[in-house]
């Protein structure tokens, strides 16, 4: 009986080893890796540039602003990106867009930050001409991607009073991906002051940037590979990403002309981003062309998307609990991260 059950037990050793052996044999044909996208939450230095409308977060103005506030708020918000997908690789992302920043200085002093400084992120960044003075920007670990071409693309979009409304630019970043091709779109697109019916279609003049860069981009290359990533201010199901962009929850949907949208699935299960009046909105989305999903194509293909929400960046009582902790809370210094938990996409490609 002894033997049996030695034998036995041996057996069961000897088939786990041979699984684990299958198993980093299968790791070993793939290389993985991670894109993704942060709203930083008015990441504002401590000057007062006298172009922009900064004057809230000085050390004098509303917030009061001030060095140990700025310095608190650097090192969270790199903590939360020296977290993002280093569970499946210890690079974590590639490449991140970002928003709600106030200039190309505060994006220097983040990638300085010791949580992430050894990844040696490079910059990609324009001042846009947004009302709040805030742009979006692009980082990128230059192991993996390197810059050949960038540019941004205006937003042109008016008010009832037609007079122009200044809105941020897209940052529209090509290069070459661990040996591929990739062009990255970066968005933060009008917000729903005064409401969602009235300024959808700044969202859509917004998603129609878009479009048209990536139609350009496929008359180039038909197998071209591009990432609309940003805070859209609109859901999956929205005109501007369902319509305008032709996302598509499904790949077995997606057609010439159309997007993958893999944050639909995840919103379609009561999944966000961010949360207003106790309901959630995923409009942090990363929207991927057709060659990310074809089984005839080489290269990168897409497999999976996250949201990164971990409980320190929730508020833990009160009113919001459960929403993200945000840095204030009115003029309430709260010495959260942001109010959008951040998203990403693993890309997988067979050596």
């Amino acid at each position: 009986m002894r033997n049996a059950v030695g034998f036995q037990g041996i057996l069961c050793t000897l088939i786990i080893i041979l699984v684990s052996i299958q198993s980093l044999a299968a790791q070993d044909q793939y290389r993985i890796a991670a894109i993704g996208f942060y709203n930083l939450e008015n990441l504002f230095d401590l000057e007062n540039d006298t172009t922009i409308n900064d004057e809230d977060f000085l050390p004098t103005g509303s917030y009061l602003w001030d060095a140990e506030k700025y310095k608190e708020k650097m090192s969270h918000l790199a903590r939360v990106i020296s977290e993002l997908a280093v569970e499946k690789t210890p690079d974590g992302v590639a490449i991140l867009g970002v928003a709600e920043v106030e200039n190309r200085k505060v994006l220097e002093d983040l990638v300085k930050e010791p949580q992430i400084a050894s990844r040696n992120y490079q910059i990609v960044h324009y001042n846009s001409p947004d009302e709040r003075g805030i742009d979006v920007g692009l980082l990128f670990n230059p192991k993996y991607f390197k810059v050949t071409a960038s540019k941004k693309l205006p937003v042109i979009i008016y008010g009832e009073d037609k007079a122009r409304n200044f809105t941020r630019d897209v940052l529209l970043v090509s290069g070459i991906f661990d040996g591929e091709p990739l062009h990255i779109l970066v968005n933060h697109w009008p917000s729903r002051s005064g409401g969602e019916k009235v300024s959808d279609p700044w969202r859509v003049a917004a998603a129609m940037v878009c479009k048209k860069a990536c139609d350009s981009l496929l008359l180039m290359d038909p197998n071209a590979k591009y990432a609309i990533m940003g805070d859209l201010n609109d859901d999956p199901v929205n005109t501007s990403v369902k319509m305008v962009l032709r996302g598509k929850k499904d790949k077995e949907e997606v057609q010439k002309g159309d997007t993958f949208n893999p944050s639909y699935a995840l919103y379609k299960k009561g999944l966000g981003t961010l949360a207003y009046r106790d309901a959630w909105s995923l409009f942090d989305q990363i929207i991927l062309s057709p060659a990310w999903i074809s089984s005839k194509l080489s290269g990168y293909q897409f497999f999976q998307f996250r949201v990164h929400n971990p409980a320190y960046m929730t508020q833990q009582s009160g009113q919001f609990k459960g929403y993200p902790l945000r840095t204030y809370v009115g003029t309430t210094y709260t010495a959260g991260y942001s109010d959008h938990f951040p998203t990403y996409i693993y890309v997988v490609k067979k050596i």
